[in-house]
């Protein structure tokens, strides 16, 4: 019998202004947000505190700018420390940063 495998699921909650990642339904981490139709301001990457140190902010921010840049319609600013750390350790991504 193989081990379960957790199922990560990320939802764009818009009526909360934010993203938020469930491992096997239970809410793990969350990124708050603004949008004001032309950028999204990512200010707070927060992963509850008994699910700290796996990596979970980082999946919540990876899978938000995902979704931002397949809508295409959209620069991030990355109002959060967190988030302005994952874009200097993803380089790739920085042409979706708003021009300030």
């Amino acid at each position: 019998m193989l081990p379960h495998a957790p199922e990560f699921v990320l939802t764009d909650e818009k009526d909360a202004s934010r993203f938020a990642l469930r491992r096997d339904g239970v809410l793990v981490s969350v990124l708050d947000y603004r949008d004001d139709g032309r950028t999204v301001a990512l200010t707070r990457a927060f992963t509850i505190p008994a699910f700290r140190g796996q990596g979970y902010a980082a999946q919540v921010v990876e899978g938000a700018v995902a979704d931002i840049e397949a809508r295409g319609d959209r620069n991030v600013d990355a109002v959060c420390w967190y988030v302005g750390d994952w874009f200097e350790a993803h380089a790739d991504k920085k042409f979706l940063l708003r021009e300030h």
